[in-house]
């Protein structure tokens, strides 16, 4: 009986073993745990600062290609009523052409006039009424234009030179805001951090390297103590990318400086006026409007990047002045406080010897 026992208690591991290798193994190729561990890894790659830079790229594409599917089947009526007014007024400017002959110049000149100041006030009444200039859907909702249309949306600039007109595009507007104003204050937070160490650390080497060529390095000089960004150093790299949008505006919108910097600012700072705006009907050349336009979404995203580094730098700066101002008034205090107390000691003093 004895031999038989121990078979039975050898072959409980053995079971034991084979069954937690089976879970292990259906744990392992478990379908459902697996899409969930790649989730993860998905969910947490994005929310890294690379992650989330292609997120807000790919949000954007997202949305470029999008809308002009709704939009593209939008008739703007407009369109067509100032089309056959422009039709009238040719017709009337080829009638009083034919009444008046040559000797009769003031007379066609002043009816022609009444004729195109008819259709100068019609023309302007349509475009506040909607009219888009003769241009159709499929001109205005190209790629690169709605590219910037997008960036305007979640970066909330709202230029306003591109409007959906379809019921479907104003609903897409609307979910689209919703989920991409939070996406790009996560971009905008871990940018900013991304930027902001790359510059502390650029800053910091050339800081120390200039303060080793002045003051050679020594064995007894205390440990290097880290280095805050100043607030015009900061200043300065704004100044600099507004100084390069500028130029790079000027050039492309025929605009002046004075404009190019206005608009810079304004749309960096998201302040959206709408009276300047990148044009969005485009011309399809490869250095025409199409590629400017990309390269402004380039500018204006990286540009909001910069502002995110700035204030993260500038909030250290301030923080340790703060600090130290803080520290300086406390100092200052109880310098005055021993000053009192040593000078009433001395009175007393004073007061007990006479």
């Amino acid at each position: 009986m004895e031999p038989v026992h121990s078979r039975h208690l050898s072959s409980g591991p053995s079971e034991n073993s084979s069954f937690s290798s089976s879970e292990t193994s259906y744990s392992v190729t478990n379908p459902k745990k697996t899409i969930k561990h790649c989730c993860r890894k998905i969910v947490a790659f994005m929310c890294t600062q690379v992650g989330v830079g292609g997120l807000i790229v790919g949000y954007a594409v997202m949305g470029a290609f999008g809308f002009p599917l709704l939009e593209n089947s939008y008739q703007n009526p407009k369109n067509e009523g100032v089309l056959q007014f422009t039709n009238i007024t040719l017709d009337r400017l080829w009638i009083i052409t034919q009444q008046y002959n040559i000797l009769e110049n003031e007379q066609w000149t002043k009816e022609a006039l009444q004729i195109l100041i008819d259709f100068q006030s019609n023309v302007t009444r349509s475009i506040k009424d909607g009219y888009s200039g003769g241009a159709s859907t499929q001109s205005e909702w190209t790629f690169p234009a709605t590219l910037m249309f997008c960036l305007s949306i979640f970066t909330m600039i709202g230029y306003g030179n591109m409007v959906p007109r379809t019921v479907g595009g104003k609903i897409a507007t609307i979910v689209y805001a919703v989920f991409g104003i939070p996406l790009y204050i996560l971009y905008f937070k871990n940018m900013g951090k991304v930027l902001a160490q790359t510059f502390r650390w650029t800053y910091t080497c050339i800081y120390r390297c200039s303060m080793e060529d002045s003051h050679p390095k020594s064995s007894k000089d205390p440990p290097q103590k880290r280095v805050i960004v100043p607030s015009t150093a900061c200043l300065w790299v704004l100044f600099a990318y507004v100084a390069i949008g500028t130029a790079m505006f000027s050039s492309w919108q025929n605009w002046s400086v004075m404009d190019s910097a206005y608009f810079c600012v304004t749309s960096l700072c998201k302040i959206g006026i709408g009276d300047f705006a990148p044009d969005h009907i485009l011309v399809p050349t490869f250095g025409g409007t199409r590629t400017r336009l990309v390269f402004t979404f380039v500018y204006l995203l990286f540009g909001m990047g910069i502002i995110a580094m700035c204030f993260d730098l500038m909030r250290e700066d301030v923080t340790v002045r703060v600090r130290n101002l803080r520290n300086d008034i406390v100092l200052f205090f109880e310098d005055i406080q021993a000053r009192a107390v040593d000078l009433y000691k001395r009175r007393n003093s004073w007061d007990s010897e006479n």
